[in-house]
């Protein structure tokens, strides 16, 4: 509390006729004043200046007196002046007013023009656990700024059993306005789709495309004829990249030949363009494949598209897609680099020919080397591929970069007891590399040793020639700063004391 001298100053000052001492006497009164100066404040709520009657609200929000402010504050919720409402609507979160009153107080800031007192109301009422306005807050969830509709977002979900509220969020689902729409058709559980069938339908035409995108989502885990039917219509005469992306993206199934026109259409599109390309490599017909070469071959089209479009290719797997897609290894697109890598993960994974495995282990073993950006990735398109086991081991002696070592160890192991070439893996060597991983002074190389060990143990290979050291080194990692590393080791430990037991 403050001094008996100041209080009176303050006292005297909030009497007089100077607007700026009485400004910084209701602020000061906040802050150094006793109980009974709150109902003072209250009475200078009535000032006629609006900088008085913010700093009265200011004041009454500090000495938190909630009896000075419940009939007060209230009213300077309504005021003329948006600062007068921001410090107040603050006041009454900081006082915990409740009440009827309250309530009505912040369901009218709900449509404020400031945004500022718009999130005060969505604070208070989240406080009360209480709508307000139903319409008016679920309007908000078109709300310009984020922070408003992100906060309008939770409390609708906070209270999204509440009978009128779930009632306005489907009628803004069916006809809202653009924004609001959008954000309202997220929140609906899946159990409204039957009931929103004819709007959804409806909404694939409606004239904003987050709309659209919004509708398309909600109608994605819907496959019936109707609704495909429909979707493919709306992709033909679809004029947004942004929606045609997503109707694509939905419609992709492997030979639909009816894919082809629309996605020829969007296939140089910067937005469109990948999603076209993947949609492609699921029809997987000669023409489509045709098209994606056409692609991979056009330096004019955007990276992220022939990057999608070199992936379809090793998916679709035709005689020529290794050879078209070395080359890629070397475009100056980093994105078509990596949809290269993919690809011929993907014909990999498909299972290379005799005379295409030695290009394809060392062209991706190089670039494991001299990439360590994308070890990860490379690494991926390596799963399956034995015979680039000696030149793995003798990567995981040579390579500086941690990500490549880590890359490394995972590859060691296959991914499953039915991978290519089986019999090649489980060496003495490897074992040993990947129980001197668990010491590396990198995290991420220690946890993909742990991973490794696992598969290691779980497919019954020889187990280390000194268990209790491994079992030691093991014990030690489990006070490891890193959660995910502790996992990983926790589970080694257990396959540890059943090698084999899983398979």
């Amino acid at each position: 509390m403050g001094s008996e001298h100041q209080i009176a100053f303050f006292l005297r000052e909030l009497a007089g006729r100077n607007t700026q001492r009485r400004v910084a006497a209701a602020k000061g009164l906040g802050r150094v004043g006793r109980r009974e100066h709150a109902w003072v404040l209250a009475e200078t709520a009535g000032d006629p200046v609006p900088q008085v009657r913010e700093a009265a609200a200011i004041g009454l929000g500090r000495l938190g007196v909630p009896e000075a402010g419940r009939d007060v504050l209230p009213l300077l919720m309504g005021d003329m002046d948006p600062w007068v409402r921001r410090r107040a609507s603050l006041a009454a979160i900081h006082l915990e007013l409740r009440g009827d009153g309250i309530v009505r107080a912040f369901a009218e800031l709900l449509k404020d023009p400031e945004y500022h007192v718009r999130i005060n109301a969505l604070v208070g009422l989240t406080a009360l656990g209480a709508p307000g306005d139903v319409p008016a807050l679920v309007s908000l969830l078109g709300d310009p700024d984020g922070a408003v509709w992100g906060r309008a977002r939770s409390l609708i979900y906070d209270l999204r059993e509440d009978p009128a509220v779930k009632a306005e969020v489907i009628r803004t689902a069916r006809e809202g306005d653009a924004a609001a729409r959008t954000e309202a058709l997220t929140l609906l559980p899946r159990q409204c789709d039957e009931r929103l069938l004819d709007s959804l339908l409806a909404g694939l035409r409606d004239p904003s495309p987050d709309v659209r995108i919004a509708v398309a989502r909600r109608l994605s885990d819907m496959e019936t004829p109707q609704v495909r039917d429909a979707l493919a219509a709306t992709l033909d005469t679809e004029q947004s990249p942004a929606v045609a992306a997503r109707l694509l993206g939905m419609l992709e199934q492997p030979d639909d030949r009816q894919l082809i026109g629309p996605a020829r259409r969007w296939l140089r599109d910067p937005v469109a363009g990948p999603a076209a390309a993947r949609a492609l490599g699921e029809v997987d017909t000669g023409t489509a494949v045709e098209l994606l070469r056409g692609v991979i071959d056009d330096k004019a089209v955007p990276g992220p598209t022939r990057a999608a479009a070199a992936k379809a290719i090793g998916e679709c797997g035709r005689w020529d897609a290794v050879w078209q897609l070395l080359p890629l290894l070397d475009d100056p697109d980093a994105d078509v680099q990596e949809g290269a890598v993919d690809g011929l993960g993907a014909a990999v994974y498909r299972g290379l020919r005799l005379w295409e495995r030695w290009p394809v282990t060392h062209v991706l073993v190089d670039r494991l080397a001299s990439e360590p950006s994308t070890a990860y990735r490379t690494g991926y398109a390596l799963i399956g591929l034995p015979d680039a086991l000696p030149a793995l081991r003798r990567l995981a002696h040579s390579a500086e970069a941690a990500e490549v070592r880590a890359a490394v160890l995972r590859l060691l192991v296959p991914e499953d007891l039915d991978a290519p070439g089986r019999g090649r893996y489980g060496s003495e060597e490897d074992v040993r590399l990947l129980v001197r991983g668990l010491d590396d002074p990198e995290e991420p190389v220690r946890y993909s040793a742990a991973l490794a060990l696992e598969q290691w143990l779980k497919f019954g290979f020889a187990l280390p020639p000194d268990r209790e050291a491994l079992h030691e080194r093991l014990e030690t990692l489990t006070s490891d700063p890193s959660s995910r590393l502790r996992q990983a080791v926790a589970a080694v430990l257990d396959a540890l004391a059943d090698p084999g037991g899983r398979n």
